[in-house]
């Protein structure tokens, strides 16, 4: 029986797998309606670019499989890979989540997302505040070569050195940025500075809402620059959102790349993804009053 079941999963990700490329343009009985929709915004977000959906593929890492509501229950990874076409070029997208897959004895009958991505991701619930900058003076040059290379490196996993986190997006940007030569500053003032330690850090260093007002502040470490549009960042940059347009700042990405009319593609954790489209506007978490700062962070620095 349970290869009957599981030959229903692999049709069901090869269909996926069709829809993103429009082999398959059916409304899928197996995710839901506010599934479907984003999966077509996505869709729609990309032709709207003038970019297209070139192939799919979709690898499924098994979690662990038991008994829910009465059904058979697969808990598992999705690993979708998207490449894309955009004029003249090319480059793959790529999303990591968690999901859960139910299950009678021959087929497949519901399939779902294992958070609820509504909330992607909502680190500001934990500290609201502004925080104090420290003084310092600015005595270095930022890499930002290396910081590209540690967020194509760490963007799907977790570095052993620091502790990972829930809603880790902002903590993931931080070690972006350090992995660019950034010094911390603020020691061991949970409310000053940036900086991490052992099991202990500052708010900036993890708080989507602490990180986005310290950027803002002209005497941060990172000597970051506020930019009025993103086409004007660079891979090493900064973008933080403010999904629901009331003042507390939600999430916070880095960018990587850059698509064919210069715009940014950007790497994040909490919902793990490279060379995401800058603007989130394929998020469950996507609302019309959305919000953003775009921070470009100076190569050169002054003491």
């Amino acid at each position: 029986m349970r290869s009957q079941w599981l030959d229903s999963f692999n049709i069901y990700l090869q269909s996926l797998s069709d829809f993103w490329v429009d082999k398959n343009t059916d409304r899928f009985s197996y995710v839901s309606d506010d599934e479907r929709q984003t999966m077509q915004k996505k869709k729609q977000g990309i032709r709207q670019r003038e970019a297209s959906i070139i192939k799919a593929i979709l690898h499924a890492q098994p979690i662990r499989n038991n008994k829910r509501d009465g059904a058979n229950a697969l808990t598992y990874h999705l690993h979708t890979e998207w490449l894309i076409k955009q004029r003249d070029i090319f480059y793959i997208e790529e999303a990591i989540e968690v999901r859960r897959a139910y299950f009678d004895e021959t087929k497949l009958l519901i399939d779902k997302a294992y958070i609820d991505y509504t909330k992607e991701p909502n680190e500001s619930r934990h500290h609201q505040q502004e925080i104090e900058v420290e003084p310092f003076n600015r005595n270095f040059n930022y890499d930002r070569l290396k910081a590209v290379r540690y967020a194509e490196r760490w963007w799907n996993s977790y570095n052993p050195a620091y502790k990972g986190h829930s809603d880790d997006c902002t903590n993931f940007v931080s070690q972006c940025i350090q992995a660019g030569n950034v010094p911390m500053v603020g020691k061991y003032n949970r409310g000053r500075g940036w900086w991490y330690e052992g099991n202990n850090w500052s708010y900036s260093w993890t708080v989507a809402n602490s990180l986005r007002w310290y950027l803002s502040s002209d005497k941060n470490i990172m000597g970051t620059i506020e930019v009025s549009s993103p086409d004007q960042l660079v891979p090493g940059d900064i973008i933080c959102y403010d999904f629901n347009g009331d003042g507390r700042w939600d999430h916070n990405t880095f960018v990587t790349s850059q698509d064919a009319f210069q715009m940014p593609l950007v790497n994040a954790h909490t919902i793990n993804t490279r060379h995401r489209y800058w603007a989130y506007e394929d998020s469950p978490a996507y609302t019309k009053n959305i919000q953003y700062k775009f921070f470009h962070v100076q190569d050169q620095s002054s003491s």
